[in-house]
């Protein structure tokens, strides 16, 4: 899989899966990136697990896990009930190991 997007809050959020390592790794990268870039912002909420997984053709596991990675890291915040948010002051590049 080389790319894909995913819809939410009005706008399309393209990731780009490939590259080293399996699906799961691919997305926490991506997810990494669109943070470290400013496509996503403080307190942007995420696709929910089920719709993100569906968009990108994914397991749903595979997204649950992502978000759980990038929730440990600081990257994003998860709370049952109310979504999984960026985080209002994600880490910087450096501070993560790949």
């Amino acid at each position: 899989m080389d790319s894909d997007g995913s819809t939410f809050e009005g706008r399309d959020l393209h990731l780009e899966l490939g590259g080293r390592g399996g699906l799961r790794s691919s997305l926490e990268e991506a997810l990494r990136e669109a943070i470290r870039s400013g496509r996503l912002t403080a307190l942007t909420r995420l696709p929910s697990t089920r719709a993100l997984a569906a968009d990108l053709g994914l397991a749903r596991g595979t997204v649950t896990d992502a978000y759980d990675q990038l929730a440990a890291e600081g990257w994003l915040v998860a709370r049952q009930g109310s979504g999984t948010r960026v985080a209002s002051a994600p880490m910087p590049a450096e501070e993560v190991s790949p």
